[in-house]
């Protein structure tokens, strides 16, 4: 992925921070309450972020199968009615607070549950379908302690939800292939070809296409501080999340 430095000094417009999913849960939470709005909110964010606790619990050491139940289970128990009773806003991040959560389950209460057919209960999707259909890398990371691949997998997700929605604006332009072309110099920094080779083989100037990666990153940019938006519970977090995530991937 493209390291955090690449984004230095580049022009991004300061979107004033607005209600977002993870803000929705918090005062929904402050207020002991579980409004459908942010249950809605809450079962978005689960269905977006849930590779990172597979990837935790199976670091854990638990197989596939039993990783996948913890999971389904977790977001059954998180999903269930009242549950939001419990979430206060002094739990910061989402990916702090479900961490948080997830250690609560497999210390406490994972090893008294009766486990439960995975893609039942309150869920509208199903964590063994996900994996199934390739939504997620789940591979072990054997030189990373369980932390470390949740925290590298949060990243990832991410990133890669990022990406997701940058492809579907450009495909909603019918310019999907015109990204494809662009994608490289976004991921690889540089990309793998030098501009001028690049511009030459799409038939346009170098400087256009220079100025073409550098809104397309601007528009990156944007995108990473809107997803990261929607995990926090205030503005002035959002920078400092924006520097962790890309320090993670860098390790």
């Amino acid at each position: 992925m493209v390291p955090g430095d690449e984004f230095a000094g580049l022009p991004v417009q300061a979107a004033q921070f607005r209600t977002t999913r993870w803000s929705v849960v918090l005062r929904a939470g402050a207020q002991l309450g579980s409004a459908g709005e942010a249950t809605l909110a809450l079962e978005e964010l689960c269905r977006a972020y849930w590779p990172p606790l597979y990837s935790y619990v199976r670091r854990q050491g638990h197989s596939p199968e039993d990783a996948q139940d913890v999971t389904q289970e977790f977001f059954t128990r998180l999903l269930a009615d009242h549950s939001l009773a419990s979430v206060h806003q002094s739990k910061g991040r989402f990916r702090s607070f479900l961490l948080a959560s997830i250690k609560h389950l497999l210390a406490n209460e994972w090893k008294r549950a009766t486990r439960q057919k995975r893609g039942g209960g309150a869920l509208h999707f199903s964590i063994e379908e996900e994996i199934a259909a390739g939504h997620g890398r789940h591979e072990l990371l054997n030189h990373l302690d369980p932390e470390k691949v949740f925290e590298k997998r949060w990243a990832e997700t991410l990133l890669q939800r990022v990406l997701d929605r940058l492809r579907d604006e450009w495909e909603g332009k019918g310019a999907t292939r015109r990204f494809d072309d662009l994608k490289p110099f976004l991921i690889d920094g540089r990309g793998s070809v030098p501009f001028a080779e690049a511009a030459a083989s799409a038939g346009v100037s170098e400087a256009s296409l220079k100025w073409a990666v550098h809104k397309l990153r601007c528009r990156y940019r944007e995108l990473v501080r809107e997803e990261i938006a929607h995990t926090v519970h205030s503005e002035d977090e959002i920078e400092d999340e924006i520097r962790y995530l890309f320090s993670v991937l860098a390790d």
